[in-house]
């Protein structure tokens, strides 16, 4: 290892006594230091699970010595534990179709250090976005998509994803549904933004359904992309309030801000390893 290095772990157990304290002890053991801690008790499922931040310089220490050191520990406490070092910044694979304003604000975040991973490349079923890939010199793919959840097609963006070893997957307003195949083969990887206040308006048209519902507020929705539309685990969320005045333009118009913000959050949150999911849902250590 190279001096000061810094990993994140991710603990998820059957919840009982003195986990906090062995973890603790057996991180101690490895010369780590601890410089941020947060856990969460499942009541109803009986569940501990927590995020340890931890830094090591001694350069002896190793991947393998870390390893070793919880491996007791998982055995005898069950543990499901992922450790996620910080060498190297997370590949990142955007899809889009033709609303470019989460595009935009991923590629702005991203440039200005507030994203810290690498946006390797842009697929869209539309050609229209392919001016800003250039203008951020990131290569942009233009894969045609006549019907969702076609294999073939879905089979080109497959080769291209593990041409460049991507880690996470985003749906900047990507208006086409993937596989059952697709996310499960990404389970956990593809972070989706959908412009309504999950479970509400699920699927299509969600703006223009609350316009006919009449409702007083709309939302948007970060989630992770499971094979049930829109029923992901839940990342990030957000409200506006609207009125009667508001005409379904209005409505996609104020919804876009919102949009931009939740899945940046939501995006963030998943690259500082900030996220564990338990039984459908993220639970989020901020």
């Amino acid at each position: 290892m190279e001096k000061t290095v810094e990993a994140i772990i991710l603990v998820t157990c059957p919840d009982q006594r003195g986990i906090v304290a062995r973890l603790a002890s057996a991180l101690h053991e490895t010369d780590g230091n601890i410089l941020d801690a947060a856990q969460y008790t499942s009541v109803s499922t009986k569940t501990f699970l927590q995020r340890i931040h931890v830094s090591w310089e001694d350069s002896s220490t190793t991947r393998d010595s870390v390893q070793c050191a919880l491996n007791p520990l998982i055995d005898e406490l069950h543990l499901d534990v992922q450790i996620r070092w910080r060498a190297t910044p997370n590949k990142v694979a955007v899809f889009v179709s033709r609303e470019d304003h989460c595009l935009h604000d991923l590629l702005l975040l991203q440039r200005d250090g507030s994203l810290l991973c690498d946006i390797a490349l842009i697929i869209s079923n539309h050609a229209e976005l392919s001016c800003i890939a250039d203008q951020y010199n990131i290569p942009f793919h233009h894969i045609p998509v006549d019907a969702s959840c076609d294999k073939d097609v879905e089979q080109a963006q497959i080769e291209l994803l593990e041409a460049n070893n991507i880690d996470l997957i985003i749906l900047a307003r990507y208006m086409r549904i993937l596989s059952s195949d697709f996310t499960q083969r990404y389970d956990g990887k593809i972070i989706n933004i959908h412009h309504s206040f999950l479970p509400a308006f699920a699927g299509g048209k969600p703006y223009h359904q609350a316009h006919c519902k009449g409702v007083k507020l709309i939302g948007a929705t970060a989630h992770y992309a499971t094979a049930k539309l829109d029923e992901g685990p839940i990342i990030e969320q957000s409200a506006i309030r609207i009125s009667h005045k508001d005409e379904v333009v209005d409505m996609i118009r104020k919804g876009s801000d919102i949009e931009r913000t939740v899945l940046a959050r939501a995006v963030r949150w998943h690259l500082e390893d900030r996220i564990i999911i338990h039984e459908n849902r993220a639970v989020v250590f901020e």
